[in-house]
């Protein structure tokens, strides 16, 4: 058993200057079509090898298709030169005018690169900018060692802290 600190952060909009998007020459983002869970599975596995992501390990097909046919959802892509880099979940709660980040992270090829900073500003701005009053997401110790920094370097704060006991 081992213990792991999770964090939980967020951006209320009014805190937020709302800023236009910019990116590289040769990075693109994309929002990935509904029903189509292939790119969700391989970044879930891929990214979360490294990070202990486990929850959906077991999950099976069925499991993914009604995961990513939540009408609230939105998978987007990181692409450089149109191979891909990394992706993001986010879930819209309207009853709170919110968006969770549920997922996020850079393949481990292009770390170390300033894509996952460069990933986090593109949530941050394209949820915000669709007036949503507030963005929260969660990170742990066992997540990238500069994943608590670069949210808090985008404007998150932290708004809750706890430590838990992880299983590995």
């Amino acid at each position: 058993m081992r213990k792991v600190k999770r964090f939980f952060l967020e951006i209320k909009n009014l805190d937020h200057k709302k800023k236009i998007f910019k990116t590289k020459n040769n990075i693109k983002f994309l929002l990935e079509k509904k029903n189509k869970f292939d790119l969700n599975k391989f970044f879930y596995k891929q990214i979360g090898s490294d990070h202990f992501w486990r929850d959906r390990l077991a999950w099976s097909d069925k499991d993914w298709l009604k995961y990513v046919s939540n009408p609230n959802l939105q998978t987007w892509i990181m692409l450089k030169n149109n191979d891909l880099v990394g992706f993001y979940e986010k879930e819209f709660h309207p009853s709170k005018n919110e968006v969770e980040l549920i997922n996020l992270g850079i393949l481990k090829e292009y770390r170390g690169k300033k894509l996952g900073s460069l990933l986090v500003k593109h949530a941050v701005d394209n949820s915000l900018n669709n007036n949503q009053e507030r963005i929260w997401v969660h990170t742990c110790s066992l997540d990238h060692k500069f994943a608590l920094e670069n949210y808090l370097s985008r404007g998150f704060q932290v708004f809750k802290e706890e430590e838990i006991n992880y299983v590995a």
